[in-house]
């Protein structure tokens, strides 16, 4: 049965290595005055600090552009049309950025603003730039800020949520953990400020029908707490192997309660972040080409390397940087699928050659890896 407080982390918050950090604009963004919610936000970026310290890589998804930037401008209060939320999305992300950077900065962080879109995250060549920009970030101890492109997109902005980008881009990065930020503290069978019996939910293995149910619809989503798109944003989290938490973002110290043992619910995922997105290049991948290689590339592939254009011996089929292609041995046999960093003529042109080779034949600097082992799925070898 749901508690009201369990005590202590669970082990997958001790466990989690990267975490996506999803913040609405109602937490960031006092709504009667426009402002930043600066002791809020000094309050969060002091947990964030202290996870950093201890390993974590983390990663923000921050709403608040278009909250802020409505309020600079001057526009009124409601619904805004299509042009004037662009607009304020343009005036307020300078704002949103600044104020990361700022509260990072004090505390010795360093943050970088990266604008999405959802297509970002689907169309593959995009999402390998944006994996390996933000791979890069994390690597060198770089907080990512991800808001959704506003000023740009459509859809995302007549939805209003950072939820599934949030997810997204929690699958992107191979993140061990996604944490909604909510203004409830989890899922309920009911509306709890409407049904005095409903309970709240302290564990999610699978989206069935019921937990959808208990999200209500679209009509009824502000009762719900925006429990729709939180379920969505569970759904695709935990298909990636990535566990998602929704809790109350509205203490302070918001992250440092989950570490105490704060009520919220955790939709657990039954496997790894890995092994699910090999699974997903494995099986759910449409092959449009082959590379063959050679015995010692095959050996290298076997110990954990990434594949270098210089252990490729022959290059097959139509198919763009991206794109799932086959890996096979000189016999023919399948060793495994990869998504490919370079296009069919190029891979062509640079396949047998030496990695410092790349910029004198292509003309520019490119990937050193063939297929990097993170983009891989090998069968057994």
């Amino acid at each position: 049965m749901p508690t009201s407080k369990t005590k202590g982390a669970r082990p997958e918050w001790k466990a989690a290595r990267r975490i996506v950090i999803k913040i609405g604009s109602a937490l960031l963004v006092d709504r009667s005055t426009g402002r930043l919610r600066s002791t809020w936000l000094n309050s969060i970026a002091d947990d964030i600090a202290a996870l950093a310290a201890s390993g974590r890589e983390i990663i923000l998804v921050s709403s608040g552009a278009i909250a802020l930037g409505r309020h600079l401008m001057g526009l009124p209060k409601g619904a805004l049309e299509l042009e004037q939320s662009q607009a304020a999305a343009a005036v307020g992300q300078i704002s949103l950025a600044s104020a990361w950077q700022d509260v990072f900065r004090a505390r010795g962080l360093t943050a970088a603003q990266v604008l999405l879109t959802l297509g970002d995250t689907e169309e593959r060549r995009r999402y390998l730039n944006a994996r390996r920009t933000m791979d890069t970030l994390v690597a060198h101890g770089v907080i990512p800020v991800v808001n959704e492109n506003d000023t740009v997109a459509t859809t995302e902005i007549r939805y209003g949520d950072n939820d599934r980008l949030s997810a997204r881009v929690a699958s992107m990065m191979s993140a061990d953990c996604l944490v909604l930020l909510s203004d409830i503290d989890g899922l309920y069978t009911a509306p709890p400020a409407e049904d005095p019996a409903a309970k709240r939910l302290d564990v999610v293995t699978a989206i069935t029908p019921e937990i959808e149910a208990m999200a209500g619809d679209a009509g009824s989503e502000l009762s719900k707490g925006g429990m729709v798109t939180k379920v969505a944003a569970g759904r695709i989290a935990i298909g990636s192997g990535c566990h998602m938490i929704i809790t109350s973002g509205k203490v302070l110290h918001p992250l440092a309660a989950i570490a105490a043992g704060a009520p919220c619910t955790w939709f657990l995922a039954s496997s790894d972040p890995v092994t699910a997105r090999k699974r997903w290049i494995a099986g759910n991948l449409e092959a449009r080409g082959t590379v063959e290689i050679d015995a010692g590339a095959e050996k290298a592939l076997a110990g954990g390397k990434s594949l270098l254009p210089a252990g490729v011996t022959r290059v097959d089929g139509q198919f763009d940087r991206g794109d799932a292609v086959i890996i096979r041995a000189t016999d023919g046999r399948e060793i495994g699928r990869g998504l490919i960093a370079y296009s069919h003529e190029d891979a062509q042109r640079i396949a047998g050659k030496k990695s410092t080779e790349i910029e004198r034949i292509l003309g520019h600097a490119g990937r050193a890896e063939l297929i990097h082992r993170d983009d891989m799925a090998l069968s057994r070898i």
